[in-house]
């Protein structure tokens, strides 16, 4: 039985429009956040849309195969003169099942990459390529559950079992059953999963198929069979075990892997290249607010890196006196990042402070250094109800007389803001 053959007579010419249109289904009901919040980051465009379709292509895998297993067993396949080898039978049938499987994990990350105008990177290949894999091992796995359990009986149960076992991973402690399952999560900005990531899952579902493939020999002796297939199959699970079982709820991931661009000095400003164009500018202007903050004794923070966090994913590194890491991305097209470093150099003595002590000095500094829109577009996207309205009218009372004041007296003004602001209610 040659591919096409198989094709045409085998499970997958019926299964296919259910198993694809439950695939069209996750994927428009999985996706929370417009394509262009990934910034072309082809890593999170290919994982958002297969967070929910991993539990499905297994199942397919696993439940398509045993059908196709007990109908090889009912045709009686294994009792006639062998032409070619079993493994060789079995790779035919499996075929187009492992690539329906396949069309699952690979039709939604190509949709959105192709929606998006991404291309797809060599990072952006590795959760699909393991995800692949990890389905050949659950068609194997039916393939042997359908030699030994009537497919009647087997197919819907597998189907059933496989997709909540795989599935439910994701809601369950301790953490580890995730990893190990073949069920990834999602892939922040700058982040890869690192290899041994992809590797665990291989190995457990990857080690009990070779465990069957083993056992499944046609010579040799049956005992000896056993214990080899059995060590395989142990191998990997407690393998994959070992490795995963202390790892957290985010996986081991690499960061910070986005193209970066850098301008000017004092302080050097650096952020993705995508957002290049607007780099001089605000490097200019940032470097420009530093010194007029300074200059008015409002701060003396003299940083001589500031670097876009966005890029490290979820694995934030600490901003120290001279690298400040700051959430850029998004400010910088924008229009507020000058501003945001702004509010960054201006530290108050104090945990807590009261709404109007806290906005009467960043509107000071904003018009100081000529970021009045800035702060406006700020308040604006927070929300001002009918209270944070009038709140927001003594504010700029506030400021409008200490602007009035000689520059002496607006530092002197700064300066006891800063140093003695206390907790109020507003």
């Amino acid at each position: 039985m040659n591919f096409s053959t198989a094709l045409r007579s085998g499970s997958v010419r019926w299964a296919a429009p259910i198993v694809l249109l439950l695939t069209a289904l996750y994927y428009l009901s999985g996706e929370k956040a417009p394509l262009s919040s990934y910034y072309h980051y082809a890593p999170t465009i290919v994982a958002e849309p297969l967070m929910t379709l991993y539990a499905l292509a297994y199942a397919t895998a696993a439940a398509l195969a045993c059908w196709e297993s007990g109908r090889l067993k009912n045709a009686r396949i294994w009792a006639l003169a062998p032409a070619r080898t079993r493994y060789r039978i079995a790779a035919n049938v499996l075929a187009p099942v492992i690539m329906l499987s396949w069309l699952v994990l690979l039709v939604p990350p190509a949709v959105s990459l192709a929606r998006s105008a991404t291309m797809p990177s060599l990072d952006s290949m590795r959760l699909p390529l393991a995800a692949m894999t990890v389905a050949v091992a659950h068609a194997v796995i039916g393939f042997a559950v359908g030699c030994w359990v009537p497919r009647i009986i087997a197919t819907p149960i597998l189907a059933v079992a496989d997709w909540v076992v795989v599935a439910f991973t994701r809601a369950v402690l301790p953490y580890w059953p995730r990893h190990v399952s073949g069920q990834f999560g999602s892939i922040g900005f700058g982040e890869v999963p690192e290899l041994v990531t992809v590797v665990v899952p291989v190995l457990l579902a990857g080690g009990i198929a070779a465990g069957l493939m083993i056992l499944w020999l046609p010579y040799g002796w049956r005992v000896l069979r056993v214990a080899v297939a059995v060590a395989v199959a142990a191998s990997g699970a407690l393998g994959a075990y070992r490795t995963a079982a202390d790892w957290p709820a985010a996986p081991p991931l690499t960061t910070g892997n986005v193209a970066m661009e850098c301008a000017g000095s004092s302080p050097r400003m650096c952020v993705p290249e995508f957002n290049a164009r607007h780099l001089p500018q605000v490097q200019r202007d940032t470097a420009n607010a530093l010194r007029v903050l300074r200059a008015a004794g409002a701060t003396s923070a003299k940083p001589r890196l500031i670097t876009d966090g966005y890029v490290n994913g979820r694995h934030q590194k600490p901003s120290t006196d001279t690298v400040w890491r700051m959430m850029l991305t998004r400010p910088v097209p924008r229009g507020d990042a000058v501003y945001q470093v702004v509010v960054r150099a201006l530290r108050f003595h104090c945990k807590e402070v009261d709404v109007r002590t806290a906005h009467s000095v960043w509107l000071w500094a904003a018009m100081k250094t000529g970021q009045e829109k800035a702060y406006q577009m700020r308040r604006e996207q927070e929300g001002l109800n009918p209270a944070g309205r009038q709140v927001e009218e003594q504010v700029r009372a506030d400021v409008a007389r200490v602007l009035a004041k000689p520059q002496t007296e607006q530092t002197k003004w700064i300066k006891r803001t800063l140093a003695t602001c206390k907790a109020k209610t507003s």
